[in-house]
């Protein structure tokens, strides 16, 4: 069996991508009054996403089989018996007040099997020694792998969700590069990263509160209260998110939807190589969430050789379009203060012109920045570092440094020195723009966005089939069918455990690199 070029059509469909619930809808001559799914979806996300069959019989007034069996630390909505998933949305505990939900549309839900919960899997996880980041890898109904990323910081936990299987953008110094595209995931599969994330992170939450049974460790506990509920989201892992525009900008507003995840805009972070169109775009569509660039070069022909996709981009345009973002919101309170654009006198004046302190104070939001990754060669020279700094000189952007940890690309690649970097910030600092270098997190798990995909496939003696999935058990060779779920309900109620800590390190365990070193470091 080789590995599917393409995606397969999805059966069952998500029920959290909402374009294609709503089509569904309307096909069969479902019609909502305003607010009436956003309802559904509220109530469905307070009640931690169990299977949808269950939801809906509870919506219904239905009496579900296995019920005898209720956990009685469960929370309840309409009446229903949920799974532990905290949210930042507390649950009504108001008495009398069900929810108003068109029978058509229950019914509709109930009697088919179009549409499922949950519709991925949990292939494998792995937590590293000092429990701060967890790599998951995630398999889709199709049997393609996508992987996503956890990162615990003190009092907050970031997730780098992926967007694509596979990329188009053929970076040299990337391993989800290597794969070449393989098809886009729906909103609902971006979100379904989330919820799975969530749920690994309430049970490592509940297995460390078992374990801080004395005293002196109450401190350590209390610190540690914040760490079940995701609070930054940041599109950095597999895919070239702004590729898969419309999917990603429908899973950005769930995130920010206060009825939903009720992220904080600024909490959300949407990467890119540099889709000039679709960074634009967003700034229209969505100017309050951030934006990074991730830039690699200081120059035109540079950059070409390293990021190939940039090929007709020119990296101004690239810079004007960061530019515009992250002064997007300070030009809209410009124009509604001074709407007609004149002086006091009736004159024209041009009321897009910011001082020095409305783009520090911008910048000071971190709504748009550069990341950099330090390779050794002629982006990280000194003279590259002079080129980076006058291209963002009087914009205020900010620049991330990424040190470079090894991936099994073609190109042998490798990090400058601790010292070079320091001096390499030091100078593009000195041209006005905030310069940082990133720190990595969990240095003993695979982290580059598609390394675990990429190496299991060309591991594998007799048969490169993306199906079998970067942890799959099977013996070399040997071919295992592709699990496709077809049926609403199956594996949507995954309970998820760390892996021991005295299991056997796995052959694939590789350093944490680019994708979730910016991610871990963003906020």
């Amino acid at each position: 069996m080789t590995a599917p070029k393409y995606r397969d059509p999805l059966s069952p469909k998500p029920i959290l991508d909402r374009a294609a619930l709503l089509k569904a809808l309307k096909s069969d001559g479902i019609s909502l009054k305003n607010g009436q799914l956003d309802l559904f979806y509220q109530l469905l996300h307070r009640s931690g996403y169990p299977p949808l069959n269950e939801f809906v019989a509870d919506l219904r007034g239905e009496v579900v089989a296995g019920d005898n069996g209720k956990d009685d630390s469960s929370v309840s909505v309409a009446g229903s018996v949920v799974s532990h998933f905290r949210t930042k949305n507390a649950i009504s505990s108001r008495p009398g007040r069900k929810p108003q939900l068109p029978q058509s549309f229950l019914s509709y839900l109930a009697n088919n099997e179009d549409f499922a919960t949950i519709t991925s899997s949990v292939q494998m996880h792995k937590t590293s020694a000092d429990g701060s980041t967890t790599k998951i890898a995630v398999e889709l109904q199709d049997g393609h792998v996508v992987e996503s990323v956890l990162m615990r910081h003190e009092g907050r936990v970031t997730i780098c969700v992926s967007s694509q299987v596979g990329c188009a953008m053929g970076c040299t110094f990337c391993a989800t590069g290597t794969m070449g595209i393989r098809g886009n995931l729906s909103s609902g599969e971006i979100l379904e990263q989330l919820v799975i994330g969530s749920r690994i992170l309430m049970s490592s939450h509940e297995s460390k509160e078992d374990e801080l049974e004395h005293e002196e460790e109450q401190e350590k506990k209390q610190k540690g209260k914040r760490l079940d509920l995701i609070r930054n989201v940041v599109f950095m892992g597999m895919g070239e998110p702004l590729n898969n525009y419309p999917n990603v900008l429908a899973a950005c507003r769930a995130l920010i939807d206060r009825r939903l995840w009720n992220l904080a805009h600024n909490r959300v972070t949407v990467s890119t190589v540099g889709v000039s169109s679709r960074m634009r775009d967003l700034t229209r569509d969505l100017p309050e969430v951030n934006l990074a660039l991730s830039l690699h070069a200081p120059t035109q022909m540079m950059r070409e050789t390293i990021v190939p996709s940039a090929k007709g981009t020119p990296i101004e345009s690239l810079i004007e379009a960061l530019d515009d973002h992250m002064m997007a919101l300070a030009k809209r309170r410009k124009l509604l203060g001074n709407p007609q654009g004149c002086d006091q006198d009736g004159n024209a004046v041009d009321v897009l012109e910011f001082n020095v302190e409305e783009r520090q104070s911008a910048s000071k939001k971190k709504r748009a920045m550069i990341e950099y990754v330090m390779l050794v060669g002629d982006t990280s020279t000194i003279e590259a570092a002079h080129q980076l700094g006058k291209l963002c000189e009087g914009r205020h952007l900010v620049v991330n440094l990424i040190p470079y940890n090894k991936t099994d690309v073609k190109d042998k690649l490798s990090c400058p020195s601790e010292e070079h970097m320091q001096e390499f910030r030091n100078i593009v600092q000195s041209y006005g723009s905030f310069c940082s270098i990133r720190r990595t997190m969990g240095a003993d798990i695979a982290g580059a966005c598609g390394q675990l995909v990429v190496e299991q496939e060309k591991n594998q003696l007799k048969v490169t089939d993306i199906e079998d999935g970067p942890f799959g058990k099977d013996e070399p060779g040997k071919q295992r069918p592709v699990t496709v779920f077809s049926k609403r309900g199956q594996n949507e109620n995954e309970t998820y455990k760390d892996s021991p800590k005295n299991e056997t390190v796995d052959p694939w365990i590789r350093h944490l690199t680019v994708a979730t070193a910016v991610a871990a470091s963003c906020f």
